[in-house]
């Protein structure tokens, strides 16, 4: 095959993948604006299901250990290393996510973002990091399992960035609008395994992940153009945070734990 027709078919199929997403995606936009403005549904099973096909269409196999804790108020807090992990994680619960305020502004993504009720933050701007909190706090007493990207960025996906202690402080605040001692925080972690069946080195998976300047929309066609992609999400022990507790303590626990779940995922471990 030569290189002009190798292009095309790549062409095509890139080109292919993009309208069936586009197919289910005005849909379920539509259906989850209803659940949202009715209540006839829940809000959280229309995006778990844009979440699931476009999983499908990317090519990208999500390989669970351990679970999402069923018990309320739930933080969950992970490592990041591209906009895919809001897929991997939004298909297997119905989550809601805290995100960085250009989220808002990304292509479908963030109209999705949006529509699933995420809690956007500036994180530059630490005069409205109090506000944030409540706001978090508000939707985690109201039984929302958040989802916290300590590192505050992405990371290359080998190892975790420092964890950011200032929105564990909702967890706490949480606690002043429920009768419960504490708030659940777990980690979890997030690791790009396999390409094609072939595992990755610490330089592909630095490839895939999405760091620094890169563009959305390049890093999209990048990631349209590759075959099947493997990620393994490993959840740990759910650590209880009590209304008395230090939120940097939590921080450096949950970064610890974190960590710890990505080494043993990467090394193969049980």
């Amino acid at each position: 095959m030569g290189a002009r027709t190798k292009a095309t078919f790549t062409a095509i199929r890139i080109a292919t993948k993009i309208l069936i997403i586009a197919s289910y995606t005005l849909p379920l936009m539509l259906v989850q604006e209803i659940a949202l403005r009715t209540g006839w549904w829940s809000d959280r099973a229309p995006p778990r299901l844009w979440h699931r096909l476009t999983l499908k269409v990317l090519g990208i196999r999500v390989h669970l250990s351990g679970a999402p804790a069923s018990q309320r108020p739930l933080l969950i807090v992970s490592n990041h290393v591209s906009w895919t992990d809001i897929i991997v994680l939004g298909s297997i619960t119905g989550i809601h996510f805290i995100a960085k305020s250009d989220v808002r502004g990304w292509p479908v993504m963030g109209t999705f973002a949006r529509l699933q009720r995420s809690v956007f933050v500036e994180r530059e701007r630490k005069r409205t990091s109090p506000e944030q909190a409540r706001e978090i706090a508000e939707r985690l007493a109201n039984g929302d399992p958040m989802v916290l990207f300590a590192e505050g960025t992405t990371g290359d996906g080998s190892r975790v960035l420092p964890f950011k202690s200032t929105l564990f402080g909702a967890a706490r605040i949480a606690l002043g609008a429920i009768e419960a001692d504490h708030v659940l925080v777990q980690p979890v972690a997030i690791a790009y395994m396999r390409a094609d069946g072939l595992p990755l080195d610490r330089r592909e998976r630095g490839a895939i992940a999405w760091i620094g300047a890169v563009d959305f929309v390049p890093h999209l066609m990048s990631l349209l153009r590759r075959g099947a992609l493997d990620v393994e999400v490993r959840f740990g022990a759910p650590i209880p945070f009590a209304a008395d507790g230090d939120r940097k303590a939590i921080a450096l626990t949950t970064q610890a734990d974190v960590r710890r779940l990505l080494v043993s995922a990467l090394r193969g471990r049980g």
